[in-house]
């Protein structure tokens, strides 16, 4: 028989769907059972300054700590779940970055099996395939891998593929993009020196995502706005951004959530196995802040999620409202998920309690369980 008992979850404010822009509701009552939010109503004060958020969703994981998810295996996904959890996040998409294309395969099918075990950690909600696709812009990525499309290839891609990062110059991107759409793989351009016009392209096809706005694409000029600007000004597109203050200046942090709005900002950590010292085959050292090639080349970001709302807070001048959304809602968004990303009655009781003041998780739940508490 079903459980009958339930759990609650109180807070003294908390990010609810229906509040003006901005706006944190509160102080409020989560009612949780079986797994699932079953009501929610205001509660009295527990004057101990907690938020409670939808828990975060992370689109871009390379890796976290001394854990590289290319070749993560058996207990390295159980370390990669308290790592996670500890920062706020609740499901995510482990990121492959481009490589030799047999390599896929196992990669993913390891991926798969790290999604289908129980029990309360993180979700593993697919995988994000950051190339070998890529255009011109390929940053940390082994230009010697880097492909021009193959349909074909794409067709055979396992179930467990969520997204694929193209670069909107290559030539079959707009195919490429149809197919993938068709069969409910999202697509993101990134890595790409395309025009705004062919950016433009590539988003009436069903690309509804960039990777990390402004790092490795073209500039935002003033006659060419390139994949940049085509991001910004298109309501359909949500942008993925790196909020570590390395890859993104404060001022254009701020200025991407003033244009796009918190619902088409998706916060992306890009973490890497930064203290295993690699990325791929590459080998990366932490210098002033990121990941670095030798050759001084940011390779992914030192970033946990719970930093970056922070960062975003205190740097950009981002309400702390609109940073939350960034982090849960809208990636939950981008992936057509409705199940996550919100605190409302038959939601999923994905959920992180926070210090409202410095944005530093207290405890994370999975369907109701802690799956992390300080």
């Amino acid at each position: 028989m079903p459980s009958t008992s339930s759990t609650i979850v109180r807070a003294a404010a908390a990010l609810l769907p229906g509040r003006p822009a901005g706006e944190l509701a509160g102080p409020v009552e989560i009612e949780v059972r079986d797994g699932r939010i079953v009501d929610v109503r205001p509660g009295s004060d527990p004057g101990d300054g907690s938020v409670a958020a939808p828990g975060f969703v992370d689109l871009q994981v390379n890796g976290v700590d001394d854990v590289d998810v290319a070749i993560a295996d058996g207990a390295d996904w159980d370390r990669l779940d308290e790592l996670l959890a500890a920062t706020g996040v609740t499901a995510w998409l482990p990121t492959l970055v481009t490589q030799r294309l047999e390599r896929y395969g196992p990669a993913l099918e390891r991926i798969a099996a790290a999604g289908a075990r129980g029990g309360p950690r993180p979700t593993v909600l697919g995988a994000h395939l950051e190339g070998p696709f890529l255009g011109q812009h390929t940053g940390a990525h082994d230009p010697r891998r880097v492909l021009s499309i193959d349909l074909d290839w794409l067709a055979a891609l396992p179930e467990v593929v969520a997204l694929v990062t193209i670069g909107a110059e290559q030539h079959d991107a707009v195919p490429a993009t149809e197919a993938l759409t068709a069969r409910g793989t999202v697509v993101s351009i990134g890595h790409s020196g395309a025009t705004s016009a062919r950016a433009d392209e590539v988003f009436h096809a069903g690309a509804t995502m960039v990777t990390h706005l402004f790092n490795a694409m073209g500039p935002l000029h003033q006659r060419e706005p390139g994949v940049a600007g085509a991001a910004l000004a298109d309501d359909r597109v949500v942008a993925g951004l790196i909020a570590d203050l390395v890859h993104v200046h404060p001022a254009l942090l701020g200025t991407a959530f003033r244009t796009k709005g918190a619902d088409r900002i998706a916060l992306v950590t890009d973490a890497v196995a930064w203290r295993a010292g690699h990325l791929a085959a590459a080998d990366v050292t932490l210098v002033d802040g990121a990941p670095r090639l030798a050759d001084g080349t940011i390779a992914g970001s030192a970033l946990a999620m719970d930093v970056a709302v922070r960062n975003v807070v205190e740097a950009a001048g981002v309400r702390l409202a609109d940073a939350l959304t960034a982090a849960s809602t809208t990636p939950a968004d981008v992936l057509g998920d409705r199940s996550r990303g919100r605190i409302e009655v038959g939601a999923r009781a994905d959920l992180v309690v926070l210090d409202q003041a410095d944005v530093t998780p207290r405890r994370t739940l999975v369907a109701g369980e802690v799956a992390w508490e300080r």
